[in-house]
């Protein structure tokens, strides 16, 4: 056995690499500037951990020769970062010179951009030359090679595009185009094959634009002239390409156990994911999918509300990734992934979309397990009055039906939000479908909501309710009956089964406790509207505003009414009993008092003259 140290293996993926760089600083909106100086700063930093800063001052300092033995895996990413840095620096000239504001200069900006371009290709190079020793001293994978060839040949060809060399460009953009095809069949992760796929996906149209300016009959169609590019130009651009590709089976078979996206399929066709950052969330939704599974085969509530926690969780986080990609694509107005979209134009709003649906299905069957469970536990399958002799402990508990109430209002957010998506409405049958579960909904719940009317003696709003629930139902039978099939029983997840038994469930129901109902408003008023109630007797209010502005006089009313005023009754009957002429002549001493005149005062003497007018100022008599 030899005594040399075992070298270290570099773990470098190019592609990788930049396109997380080029996600979170600024190129999802398309802003080369904020990239640029992300990119410069993270060189400076990278400089000055592998100590390769050139002193302070005036002293300078040499950097020490860079050998395969000592090359590292940050070196790599430095020269990686000072080639994207260039190459967005050019990308922002090439843009500040279509301003109309810079067409006096606008040939200058270009020549720099160009410049920029070539020292982009160059770091480029670089970086290729260093990844090609580092592979022949088996310190490199095939994979992150085959990924530097790649970047590389991205870079030179779109400079030969903006060159003009359509034909040269061609070449170079088809074998990339080729190789990360390769990559993506062979790829021993989903998150990798994503990534492979993206950035096909970029180039695409660049190849397209290049057959076009050529001359080529069928320009659109990109597969094929990959095809014939990749053929005759292959070995020439990346040396000893298959043994590289025969070397990635040996090292994919190495990391068959990692995790794999499961294929999503939307009406028979499979939807696209082609984003890492999608597919990191996807799987995290599908292992809480296989944990809903199992917790459902066990058949305990408690941990099947809590598998589904975990999975709207996942849901909702891979909904906010698939929004932003959405919202990117409309601004920066990228139309690269349309180039190789699958059957139906479904790109990544439509993945958006796809998403959404999931979380409100999932949704919609954890609230109606809510309600299921409540019903069950508390014995509610039974109508309300359907015993009359019942005891108080009989009694349902007075804060079940509105709980129900509100999960049933949740699932309608729910199924009204879902009619207005986009997939929803491409389809008329699972629109119908859709409908159908709406309206049974509402049916359900003016049921739960007259249940929670009839224990405070308020039946005339209970039976409208009945009456508005039937109405649903009728509603409910028409939408099933536009459609054939129902393609929410026959999809995955099947989370509102919905039934003719169930209708007929609910019918009953409706028409028992509207029968209940009835009796029990006879029984308690008789079917009155108006509660009447002979020991409390409330005044209108037009006496109470009278009596504070005018003095009433009850027994005058008394009287116009035609009722018999007491006094009146005394008077009449006292000359029956006593007539006695004298007592009745006497007059009492208040009366005379009130009919006796008041005594005049003396006028005061008339005054006249100056002595008047004064003593009226002063106060003087």
């Amino acid at each position: 056995m030899s005594n040399e140290p075992a070298k270290a293996v570099v773990v470098f993926a190019a592609l990788q690499l930049a396109n997380e760089q080029r996600g979170a600083y600024g190129l999802r909106y398309n802003d080369f500037t904020r990239y640029r100086k992300h990119c410069a700063n993270r060189t400076h930093r990278l400089r000055s951990t592998l100590k390769m800063t050139h002193g302070k001052g005036r002293d300078f300092k040499k950097l020490p020769p860079i050998t395969t033995e000592n090359i590292k895996d940050l070196y790599l990413q430095l020269l990686l970062l000072e080639s994207e840095r260039a190459w967005a620096y050019s990308q922002d000239l090439t843009t500040q010179s279509l301003h109309p504001s810079n067409s006096t200069h606008a040939s200058t900006l270009r020549h720099s951009a160009t410049g920029r371009f070539r020292r982009a290709v160059h770091w480029a190079t670089q970086l290729l030359s260093h990844a090609q020793a580092l592979h022949a001293s088996k310190r490199l994978s095939s994979e992150h090679l085959l990924q530097v060839y790649v970047y590389t040949l991205i870079l030179n060809g779109r400079l030969l595009r903006s060159k003009d060399d359509f034909e040269e460009a061609l070449a170079q953009l088809g074998v990339a185009r080729g190789v990360l095809d390769v990559l993506a069949d062979k790829a021993s992760t989903s998150r990798a094959q994503a990534l492979y796929v993206l950035f096909g996906d970029e180039i695409g149209p660049e190849i397209r634009y290049c057959a076009h300016e050529m001359g080529r009959e069928r320009a659109y169609n990109v597969d094929v002239i990959v095809k014939e590019v990749t053929k005759s130009r292959r070995e020439g651009l990346v040396p000893g390409c298959e043994e590289l590709i025969q070397d990635l089976g040996t090292e994919s078979g190495a990391t068959e156990g990692r995790k794999r996206l499961a294929e999503l399929n939307w009406e028979g066709q499979p939807v696209p994911v082609r984003n890492p950052e999608l597919v990191d969330v996807l799987l995290k939704v599908q292992e809480a999918e296989a944990r809903l599974d199992g917790e459902k085969k066990e058949k305990s509530s408690k941990k099947g509300v809590a598998a589904y926690d975990a999975i709207l969780s996942a849901l909702s986080d891979a909904e906010e990734v698939a929004r932003k990609l959405a919202e990117a694509q409309q601004i920066s107005g990228s139309s690269s992934s349309a180039a190789t979209v699958g059957p139906g134009g479904r790109d990544i709003p439509f993945v958006h979309a796809y998403i959404v649906y999931q979380l409100l299905s999932r949704r919609i069957q954890r609230d109606l397990l809510l309600v299921s469970a409540l019903l069950t536990t508390s014995k509610a399958g039974q109508t309300v009055l359907k015993k009359a002799g019942q005891n108080k402990a009989e009694q349902v508990d007075s804060r079940l039906y509105p709980a129900v109430v509100k999960l049933l209002d949740t699932v309608l957010q729910s199924l009204d939000q879902m009619r207005t998506l986009s997939i929803v409405d491409d389809s008329p049958d699972l629109a119908s479908a859709v409908e159908a579960r709406i309206s049974f909904t509402k049916a359900r719940r003016c049921l739960f909501l007259s249940r929670c009317y009839a224990p405070v003696k308020k039946y005339p709003e209970a039976l409208t309710l009945i009456q508005h629930a039937n109405i649903h139902i009728r509603e409910t039978l028409s939408s099933l009956s536009l459609s054939a099939s129902d393609p929410i029983k026959t999809n995955k997840p099947a989370y509102f089964p919905l039934d003719p038994t169930n209708l007929k469930d609910l019918e009953a129901e409706l028409s028992a406790d509207s029968h209940a109902f009835k009796r029990a408003w006879f029984t308690y008023n008789g079917g009155a509207v108006k509660e009447v109630d002979e020991q409390k007797f409330e005044k209108p209010l037009f006496f109470n505003i009278a009596l504070n502005y005018v003095e009433l006089d009850m027994d005058r009313l008394a009287a116009r009414a035609g009722k018999q005023v007491e006094q009146q009754s005394k008077v009449e009957a006292a000359p029956a009993v006593a007539p006695q002429p004298a007592k009745q002549v006497v007059v009492p001493k208040a009366k005379v008092e009130e009919v006796r005149s008041e005594t005049p005062e003396p006028a005061a003497p008339a005054r006249s003259g100056l002595s008047s007018l004064l003593g009226g100022w002063w106060g003087r008599s």
